[in-house]
């Protein structure tokens, strides 16, 4: 976690997970950033983060998980951002890069993956704490336009579009427009965990 600390983003500190276990601070320093830096990811960086996420399981090991990255400045980027509810581009747009997630929801013999989404948003994860481990943050959006996105990225039908990702270098929030600020600077809290476990 090099590069956060050296930022020193008291953002960052205040979201910094707060525990009653022992967890690996790769994951308490995972969060889902808003604010970014105008600073850009090396191509070789992002080759690392589709490659953690390739080593993801997946059910008959059939990496359901496709990836499209458009570097911020470039027309394609612009196009991804234009598919994001308006909540989501009005911070989206700062990020360094956006990436298109999306799912084959075949196997490869023809019958339906039951668990394509699944095993897609367990490759996600695990891009995101690689990237976290990196010194990046990202957030996964679920508020975009899906028939836009379709057509925009020639998505085919055996495709579907899962979430976008935006990934950046995090920054004080002090750019957001309120109410993005504000939950920039709000800790972050989780279930008990006796409401989502039962030891039997």
């Amino acid at each position: 976690m090099q590069e956060l600390k050296a930022i020193e983003v008291s953002a960052h500190e205040i979201k910094k997970a707060s525990t009653n276990h022992d967890i690996f601070d790769i994951i308490k320093n995972r969060w889902s950033a808003r604010a970014f830096a105008q600073r850009p990811i090396a191509k070789k960086s992002l080759e690392a983060l589709i490659e953690a996420a390739s080593w993801s399981p997946s059910s008959m090991n059939e990496q359901p998980w496709r990836y499209m990255l458009a570097i911020n400045g470039t027309e394609e980027f612009d196009k991804m951002v234009r598919c994001l509810t308006p909540g989501n581009q009005i911070w989206a747009q700062h990020a360094a890069v956006m990436i298109l997630s999306t799912a084959e929801m075949h196997h490869s013999n023809g019958h339906a993956n039951a668990y394509a989404f699944y095993d897609t948003g367990a490759a996600n994860q695990t891009l995101l704490i690689q990237a976290a481990g990196m010194g990046i943050l990202g957030h996964l959006m679920g508020g975009f336009d899906s028939e836009k996105t379709v057509n925009e990225f020639n998505i085919p039908d055996s495709q579907k579009a899962v979430v976008f990702i935006a990934l950046g270098y995090p920054t004080e929030p002090d750019q957001l427009p309120e109410p993005f600020k504000t939950r920039e600077m709000a800790p972050r809290s989780r279930k008990p965990l006796e409401e989502i476990v039962t030891f039997l």
